[in-house]
């Protein structure tokens, strides 16, 4: 199952985090960001990961945000290239520890994609185009993962969404929770929807760890709709989300 996990990796935020990319030009409050990326980890290691903690790097701010620079299976890790050009530096940051950790390792040499914008299902893997993932890298990125036996698809993320996992997230091998714009652009083949409900899209971003769906706080009714089925646990990522992050961008899980 692609959301059992036993370990993960985490970059500890650096003061300069206050500057990260933000859409709207909203800046977190440093300490709070890191009581919450603190109670993140404290979460992983409760639901039984092991997590590896890298050291902080001031001069790239937004490389708390480890999922963008790679992407990690059970036995093998693909370096990405970063569409942001305030974070091409994060590649060769994380780049020792991946070759370090996985035998199999493979990198992404031509076009952008960040993390953010893939999307592994059960049967198959989406790689969305958006402003930070260009349609070489989606391209390069398919025959690096059919060399590790992986089918994809290249989708197109709706102009209106930075990164494609900004407006949902895999629950299970049946089921996706996304946003109404996505759900309508017919992404999703064979998945059951659950549609986050008006004013609440920012929960699209759950995270799925063995038997436990993480969900940010502030979002009653999608916790409501997902209690039903899942076993919930609400995280608070309030800081976080100032700097157009959710619960996956934080670790790389594997």
């Amino acid at each position: 199952m692609f959301y059992k996990f036993s370990r993960a990796i985490v970059r500890s935020p650096c003061e300069a985090v206050v500057n990260g990319l933000s859409e709207f030009g909203i800046k977190p409050e440093y300490h709070a960001f890191n009581d919450e990326h603190l109670n993140y980890i404290v979460c992983l290691k409760k639901l039984g990961l092991s997590v590896d903690i890298l050291e902080a790097n001031e001069m790239l701010p937004d490389s708390v945000f480890v999922e963008d620079s790679a992407l990690v299976f059970k036995n093998a890790a693909i370096l990405l290239n970063l569409g942001a050009k305030s974070r091409k530096g994060e590649r060769a940051l994380i780049k020792p520890y991946l070759k370090h950790n996985f035998e199999n390792f493979l990198e992404l040499e031509k076009g952008s994609v960040e993390g953010g914008d893939i999307l592994r299902l059960n049967n198959e893997i989406l790689i969305g185009l958006s402003s930070r993932t260009n349609q070489l890298g989606a391209v390069e990125l398919q025959k690096l993962l059919l060399r590790l036996g992986f089918k994809s698809r290249i989708v197109e993320t709706p102009n209106s969404i930075l990164h494609f996992k900004s407006d949902c997230s895999a629950l299970d091998e049946e089921t996706v929770l996304t946003t109404p714009r996505l759900a309508g652009s017919n992404i999703f083949k064979n998945q059951e929807l659950i549609i986050t409900p008006e004013g609440e899209y920012g929960a699209a971003n759950s995270l799925r760890i063995n038997d436990v769906l993480l969900v940010p706080e502030g979002y009653p009714k999608t916790a409501e709709l997902l209690q039903v089925k899942y076993k919930v646990e609400i995280i608070d990522i309030k800081e976080v989300s100032k700097l157009d992050a959710g619960l996956s961008c934080m670790s790389l899980r594997w």
